[in-house]
């Protein structure tokens, strides 16, 4: 490497890591601290024509991981089910299952008390030029392939990374070069129809979205360049207030940084919070729950509609076809410590 490309990686890396260090300055104070709450997810299935079936519930779980820990799980529901393990992603989900319908409504409802922490990437210091050993390319597979709606290569993609600044070739400057790329070309709105299918085609063509077309133009770029990514959705819990309903779903991403690990961004969040664009790079406040990873998604025996696009609300099918007027609701109250 010559003298003046490391020169150059040295500044655009420092200059990374003071922005950084600056957003968590600024922004950690009141994202520092642990979250504990409770969190409801009520399914309830119209009642079919008694004989009708077989009838398949699938509802994803939230699950431990490095950042949240399930201090409980409670699954409450009208029809025998048991949970179980998508095969691709390791992804759990209560499967609940009857042979036919007996003409009345089937309800689900799972509680938990959860522990959320905040999840800040602070290892820059040895994210450099090294590139994966086949052993870690291997690992990481499914985070650097293409999925059903996030291509990888084409005309497309080649003439949107063309759009993309010139940077130090190091993966963290080229994926906050894509980061800040998303957020000043796209915007989050929900208009029409299109929108929030995570369709690396729509949001390239349409340049809005939400959560899902954001990241999934991130997922696509940072592929292409080589840089693995992956998906993750789950619930915003407000910042805001202390307890009630939650809406929908929200949804984020982390690539992945040799000799570093995982690296948090939430490219639609920091389009709705300019001052937190910073924070944003490197930083999940506990503001969510994580319940599900990746897309195309295929959660074997009753599944038999194809992939789901990606996991977050309650799959059902009734005799084979997909069931969609399924009624759904979320709420989460805050423990105080």
């Amino acid at each position: 490497m010559s003298g003046a490309r490391r020169s150059l990686r040295t500044i655009l890396t420092g200059v990374l890591g003071m922005s950084m260090a600056v957003a968590l300055s600024a922004g950690a104070a009141d994202q520092d601290r642990a979250r504990t709450f409770s969190f409801t997810y009520e399914v309830e299935v119209p009642a079919q024509p008694a004989g009708t079936g077989s009838v398949d519930v699938f509802i994803p779980l939230a699950v431990t991981d490095a950042h949240q820990t399930i201090l409980r799980r409670d699954v409450k529901a009208s029809i025998p089910g048991r949970e179980t393990i998508e095969s691709q992603y390791g992804n759990t989900f209560w499967h609940g299952h009857a042979d036919r319908s007996d003409g009345k409504p089937i309800t689900v409802v799972v509680d938990y008390i959860i522990q959320r922490r905040v999840f800040q990437q602070k290892r820059l210091a040895s994210s450099g030029l090294r590139a994966y050993s086949p052993s870690e390319r291997k690992e990481l597979a499914l985070s650097l392939g293409p999925d059903l709606r996030v291509p990888i290569a084409g005309p497309l993609i080649d003439s949107v990374r063309a759009e993309l600044p010139q940077t130090d070739p190091s993966p963290l400057a080229r994926a906050r070069a894509i980061y800040d790329y998303v957020i000043d070309n796209m915007e989050y709105k929900k208009v029409g129809t299109g929108w929030g299918n995570g369709d690396t085609f729509w949001a390239c063509t349409k340049r809005y979205g939400n959560c899902t077309d954001f990241h999934a133009l991130f997922i696509s770029l940072a592929r292409a360049e080589g840089i693995p990514a992956k998906f993750e959705i789950g619930f915003p819990i407000p910042e805001d207030r202390t307890s009630g309903a939650i809406d929908g779903y929200h949804c984020w991403t982390e690539f992945h940084l040799p000799d570093v690990g995982w690296f948090p961004i939430d490219a639609s969040e920091a389009w709705k919070h300019k001052e937190r664009r910073d924070l944003y790079f490197g930083t999940q406040p506990a503001d969510r729950i994580q319940f599900s990873i990746g897309r195309d998604l295929e959660l074997g025996d009753g599944h038999t509609t194809g992939p789901l696009n990606y996991f977050i609300y309650p799959h059902v099918e009734v005799a084979g076809k997909r069931l969609d007027n399924v009624k759904r609701s979320f709420r989460f109250s805050e423990i105080q410590s």
